[in-house]
């Protein structure tokens, strides 16, 4: 009797020891943190586990003990604040690492400091080298040039201090440009060149070119201007990376890209330099491109979820800043003129169909209220037809100006408003002068009357347009305020977002954006270990503290990528 107990007894240590070893081990176990999970049953956690790149446990310290192994390594978060990694909802990642090895003038305040710089770089170039550069605002000046057409400056001190290297200067919207003689020289623009359809070439009045190439009339210099070298290019989206990483951006939304980049991305995973996952969109402006890939139908997922293209980008006007967004009436400070037409109606609409058909998603940019007003209805029509997808989750990449009965219609027909709320902070100072306090306080960066359709507003920063900072982002959101804190209550402060949209903005939503909501946007088991660790608690702290926060790891698929 007494050799069974023993024997039983033996039996269930031998029971209790043989399931602790087959309890499976974290390879990261994060412990003591202020985490923000975004759902909605388990809101609040302080810890969390992570193995083979998946979330595996979320909820108490305690209870996170048991999935520690000799193995696991362990983060101590101190009480910082983790949330879903931020997710960038629309940029141009290749556009960001070309602004940081060419002149970055989103900072100047004046020609003359622009002048200044260009000036130290050409001291510097060979002869004949090409001087490239990008982020300058006419409307963000102190001091304005002298000599000045239609709002914009002149090629001529350029041209004084680099005659024999062209410059070209992209406008921080990348909707215009400046060249110099030098450039339009060897561009072969004159006089004589017409206006391309969807462009403007700038003249003075005498008819000669002022250097101002407006929308598609870039498109004069894109055979002149030298390509990357391989070498640069892998250069470039290196830097493009550790930028986004710099930032605690884990998933990256491009926003038009040519198949040599489709490429160069596919090389990065496949020899695991891919360290963000993008979600990317081909550039609608490319015939060849599109019907090649039509033929082949989207990537999904390639890579354990770091790449995937099943998006199609379209232009359907220009930007604000150089009067080419499309609007219903005269711009307020311009009578007579109303915007461009970067793409014609209907091949807008033929795209969209055949992209939705092939099982692509359409993203239009828009950004008057003429171009939202006609793209919501091609939306429409396309909802109403027979497609090969039931959602189809079409988007409007920045929806900025909006007349007043198209606001719902987003909420409605389930179109998603891919919004940049920086935009709001940097351009509201000076939009009210293209648009007038009317048309501002009834239709522009209407965030919370979006949301209150129930349309899913999506959050970014449009970089290089804008500093690659979601944090700026996100106090822009909650503040309606200029980064220097003005005007004090916001502007149109009833279109502020809650912290909690904010947060939702920049991760979830942004995931449901790319049909990628059930595999990452909040912190949950079974979804991708992809976090951001800030140095302060976003959701309480007080507004302007927002700025001063700091990354302090960027986390993807369960690997510390980024730490301060």
């Amino acid at each position: 009797m007494r050799s069974t107990f023993y024997f039983l007894a033996f039996l269930a240590i031998c029971l209790e020891l043989s399931c602790i070893d087959r309890h499976p081990k974290a390879d990261l176990v994060l412990f003591n943190g202020n985490i923000y999970t975004l759902n909605e049953t388990q809101p609040k956690a302080e810890a969390l586990a992570v193995a083979d790149g998946k979330i595996v446990y979320v909820g108490n310290n305690v209870n996170a003990n048991q999935w520690v192994a000799d193995t696991t390594s362990i983060i101590d978060l101190e009480g910082k604040t983790l949330t879903p990694g931020f997710i960038e909802g629309h940029g141009h990642l290749m556009g960001i690492g070309e602004n940081l090895l060419n002149l970055d003038l989103l900072e100047t305040r004046s020609f003359n400091e622009i002048v200044e710089l260009v000036k130290a770089k050409v001291d510097s170039a060979k002869d004949g080298e090409w001087i490239l550069g990008r982020g300058w605002h006419q409307d963000k000046w102190f001091v304005l040039p002298e000599n000045m057409i239609d709002g914009f400056p002149t090629h001529h001190k350029l041209s004084e201090i680099s005659p024999n290297n062209p410059v070209v200067l992209s406008h921080a919207s990348g909707h215009a440009v400046l060249a110099n003689a030098k450039a339009l020289e060897l561009a072969g623009i004159t006089r004589d060149t017409p206006n391309p359809e969807g462009g403007t070439i700038f003249k003075d009045l005498g008819g000669n070119p002022t250097g101002i190439l407006n929308e598609t009339a870039e498109l004069l210099l894109e055979g002149v201007i030298p390509e990357d070298t391989d070498e640069r290019r892998i250069q470039i989206l290196n830097m493009a990376i550790e930028e986004c990483l710099k930032n605690g951006i884990t998933s990256f939304h491009d926003a038009g890209a040519k198949q040599n980049t489709i490429d160069l991305y596919e090389s990065f995973l496949n020899n695991r330099l891919l360290k963000i996952r993008l979600y990317v969109m081909l550039d609608g402006m490319e015939e060849d491109l599109l019907k090649n890939w039509f033929a082949t139908g989207p990537k999904i997922g390639l890579g354990d979820d770091f790449l995937t293209i099943r998006s199609i980008k379209l232009y359907a006007d220009g930007a604000l800043g150089s009067r080419g967004a499309l609007l219903l009436e005269d711009y307020s400070d311009a009578p007579g003129v109303q915007g461009l037409r970067i793409t014609p109606a209907d091949q807008i609409m033929r795209v969209a169909e055949q992209g939705t058909k092939n099982g692509f998603q359409i993203a239009t940019h828009c950004i008057g209220d003429r171009a939202n007003h006609e793209v919501l209805d091609m939306y429409e029509i396309i909802l109403k037809s027979d497609t090969t997808m039931t959602n189809p989750r079409f988007r409007i990449e920045h929806a900025q100006h909006i007349a007043g009965n198209d606001i719902a219609r987003f909420g409605q027909l389930g179109i998603i408003p891919s919004m940049q709320a920086i935009h709001m902070s940097s351009d509201r100072p000076w939009a009210i002068d293209r648009l007038g306090e009317t048309r501002i306080v009834e239709g522009a960066y209407m965030w919370q009357e979006l949301i209150s359709t129930g349309a899913n507003v999506m959050n970014g920063t449009d970089a290089p347009v804008e500093p690659l900072t979601p944090l700026a982002s996100f106090y822009a959101s909650v503040t309606r305020q200029t980064l220097a804190g003005k005007p004090e209550s916001g502007y149109e402060p009833d279109q502020r977002m809650t912290r909690e949209q904010a947060l939702r903005a920049y991760t979830i939503n942004n995931a449901y954006g790319a049909f990628e909501e059930d595999i990452k946007g909040t912190i949950e088991i079974g979804k991708v270990a992809d976090f951001t660790v800030l140095s302060k608690d976003i959701m309480k702290i007080a507004a302007q503290e927002i700025l001063n926060t700091e990354i302090e790891y960027t986390i993807v698929d369960g690997e510390v990528l980024f730490e301060k």
